[in-house]
């Protein structure tokens, strides 16, 4: 009978401990990226423009196909036609384009959301879209958001686990390396599955916090 044997854990430890980190940090350049696409194309499909149609489709694509496919495309489709991207690159491309297709309806809708009251006094002060997109509603939009913006980013961090299949050393990668040597599943993906509720909830954390010091600002 094969018993629980934690101490592999201790032995590569510093394996998974520098693929944290890289999960991390593919998580937060990803999410920027997201974030970036999310507010432009959710604030430009919340008026009715030309570019919304396009945009339409985008979001339709992204959020209609499986991210591990859309991952597959940028990273081994496209290169068969000359765009050839790193493994890194790639992985931040398919999780920035796939997060902003979500980000970008809570974005649509918190904007949408937004006393029409409030778009009707900017006119009147004479600002353009662009000035009240910045300086009245933006910011409002950003606290309805906010919650939901924080269960995205932990998804991204969670789906982050499938650039393993490109070849990068991040967390689920080096479990199965360490997998592949020892044959110990229990230990080493019960850790792993530690690891990332405590990065999640981390996140979650600070986000509160986050939350709650922006509607006292609001409120005051």
């Amino acid at each position: 009978m094969n018993l629980v044997q934690w101490q592999i854990i201790g032995e590569w430890a510093p394996e998974l401990a520098a693929a944290a980190v890289v999960t991390l940090e593919i998580s937060a350049v990803s999410f920027v990226v997201a974030l970036f696409i999310g507010v432009l194309t959710g604030a430009v499909r919340s008026r009715k423009t030309w570019l919304a149609g396009p945009l339409t489709a985008y979001v339709e694509f992204f959020r209609g196909t499986p991210l591990l496919v859309q991952l597959f495309f940028i990273y081994y489709g496209l290169a068969q036609v000359g765009l050839v991207f790193e493994a890194n690159v790639a992985a931040v491309l398919g999780l920035g384009l796939n997060g902003g297709a979500y980000i970008s309806e809570i974005i649509r809708g918190a904007l949408l959301g937004i006393d029409q009251g409030q778009y009707d006094a900017a006119h009147a002060l004479g600002f353009t879209w662009f000035k009240m997109l910045r300086w009245v509603v933006m910011p409002q939009a950003l606290r309805i958001a906010l919650p939901p913006l924080v269960n995205s980013f932990s998804s991204l961090l969670k789906e982050s686990s499938l650039v393993s299949l490109l070849a990068i050393t991040e967390i689920m990668n080096v479990a199965n390396q360490i997998y592949s040597r020892t044959f110990k599943a229990f230990e080493i993906f019960a850790v792993v599955a530690v690891m990332y509720f405590v990065m999640t909830f981390a996140f979650s954390l600070l986000a509160r916090r986050l939350e709650a010091r922006l509607s006292f600002r609001g409120a005051s």
